[in-house]
């Protein structure tokens, strides 16, 4: 599987005095791994590389890399300052989120699986990297790097298929809008009207989004369906669902295949929730599922020759789906196992807000009423005003995300929310087959979501089960980095001050 790691036990790491960087280095296979890929450089005739990681907003960050170092950065890998996890922020005192110049280097090290040629440049290939502290720190040396957002849901997920026997597979439907490029260089309105499913609109800018199907084809993301959705220059181009790690992985390409096609069609490939007011904001549900066994399958889209290692083409079939109904009873209530996840959902959908909807943006998606932006913690079948709903038997449709989300972070807390639900088997209650609106009119009582980041990050604050989504050092940074992201916006007088306020007195 893409990303396995293999830790030394306690007892090993005092004996032998191995560091999480040397197992992983010495885990089964690397090596012939390592060989394989010397063997598709050659093979395409690759000459530079990308070693990308990902920081705490999702943001792919690294360095690049000839690829005739291959072998010795395989093994030494790259080192770039631990701020490059948070972006080299600064807050709004002018100082470095999280670190400063004074910290140490991470050892950023190949996840050889991943390897891929670019398919716009075919001098060039990718790989995603797991990180660590650097060897010669004080403490922890050559430790798991906590800020490493990729790494952290590897092993989350490692600890909670130990622990239930399962594993989560999760698919998302990555909304984006196609933007026009002003004289200036900057937004100047989407490429097509907001009419949704009009094919007439899709085929509008059919040429842009062959265009990202066949790159995205070529890296092995199996793409499934699409459509124009009801914004400006709005799609939806989906893919298969899959293992969690290989589903953020491919989603964080989407993205960086997006942008590059954007360059080629001088467009702008926009990834904010809600750039316009009055038309729907661009979210990213995640449909998710936990599954028992199963095997594994490489999808070869018609290709001779795959653009890099099996990993990228790899998908997780068959097995058990825990999610689907008992036989004989109701074919739109989940079995015991997703009913207890529901539940677990439900019980921390606040502090699942602030990871979903991450951005001071992604509330204005919450607060323009009447383009299904889900803002009740309730569930039902098929029912798109609540927060969650069973959108087929075996899976339900998280809502509350959008198009800015860390997708490794939101795996990550699902995982949690998921475990508490299983451990304390958590009852969601029953489904709300009624518009949400209509059954408070009612009477019903409902909470509601956070509608603020800052409201979102005080629910986080209070909510340690998905705080462990976040191990070591992570929960500090996030809550660091969007704490200030918070408050500059409360201190910053924006042009809604000025047309309210400039002329209301005397």
């Amino acid at each position: 599987m893409t990303g396995v790691i293999i830790r030394a036990s306690v007892s090993e790491q005092t004996s032998t005095a191995s560091t999480d960087l040397q197992s992983y280095l010495e885990s089964a296979g690397r090596d012939e791994k390592v060989r394989q890929v010397r063997a598709k450089i050659d093979e395409l005739g690759i000459q530079y590389i990308y070693y990308q990681f990902i920081s705490i907003t999702g943001k792919i960050v690294g360095k690049g890399v000839p690829s005739d170092h291959w072998e010795k950065t395989a093994e030494g890998g790259i080192q770039l300052v631990y701020g490059a996890t948070v972006n080299l922020a600064l807050d709004r005192r002018q100082q470095y989120v999280g670190y400063g110049p004074e910290a140490a280097e991470l050892v950023a090290i190949p996840d050889v699986d991943t390897f891929c040629q670019l398919p716009w440049d075919r001098r060039v290939a990718r790989v995603y990297c797991v990180c660590f502290r650097n060897r010669e720190e004080e403490e922890n040396p050559g430790g798991f790097l906590t800020a490493d957002c990729r790494g952290n849901l590897i092993r989350l997920h490692e600890a909670f298929q130990t622990k239930h026997g399962l594993h989560l597979r999760h698919g998302c439907e990555p909304e984006m809008m196609w933007l026009k490029k002003g004289p200036d260089g900057k937004p100047d309105g989407g490429v097509t009207k907001p009419n949704c499913y009009h094919i007439d609109q899709f085929e509008e800018l059919r040429p842009v989004f062959l265009r990202v199907i066949e790159y995205s084809r070529a890296m092995g993301l199996d793409m499934i369906q699409g459509d124009h959705e009801d914004a400006p220059g709005q799609l939806e181009l989906n893919f298969m669902y899959d293992d969690a790690l290989r589903t953020c992985d491919r989603l964080t390409t989407y993205r960086q295949i997006c942008a590059q096609v954007a360059r080629e069609f001088n467009l702008i490939a926009c990834f904010m929730s809600k750039p316009f007011l009055g038309v729907s904001a661009s979210g990213c549900h995640h449909n998710l599922s936990l599954w028992r066994g199963g095997d594994t399958t490489v999808k070869t889209f018609g290709m001779d020759t795959l653009l890099g290692l099996e990993g990228n083409y790899t998908y997780q079939q068959g097995g058990e789906n825990t999610f689907m109904p008992v036989p004989g009873k109701s074919p739109r209530i989940p079995g015991p196992i997703g009913l207890n996840c529901i539940g677990g959902v439900i019980a921390h959908l606040g502090a699942l807000t602030a990871v979903g909807c991450s951005t001071v943006n992604s509330y204005r998606r919450l607060w323009d009423a009447g383009f299904w932006a889900p803002v009740y913690s309730d569930w039902g079948y098929q029912n798109r005003t609540c927060g969650l709903r069973v959108s087929a038997p075996g899976r339900f449709e998280y809502r509350a995300v959008d198009s800015m989300v860390n997708p490794y972070l939101m795996a990550g807390a699902m995982l949690q929310a998921f475990d508490d639900g299983l451990s304390n088997q958590l009852d969601p209650g029953e489904p709300e087959q009624r518009n949400i609106y209509e059954a408070m009119e009612a009477g019903k009582q409902t909470k509601k979501l956070p509608m603020s980041l800052g409201e979102a990050l005080d629910r986080l604050a209070e909510d340690e089960v998905i705080q462990s989504a976040m191990p070591g050092e992570m929960y500090g940074l996030y809550e660091e980095y969007k704490r200030d992201e918070w408050i500059r916006f409360l201190a910053t007088t924006s042009n809604w001050d000025a047309e309210n306020y400039m002329h209301c007195l005397p």
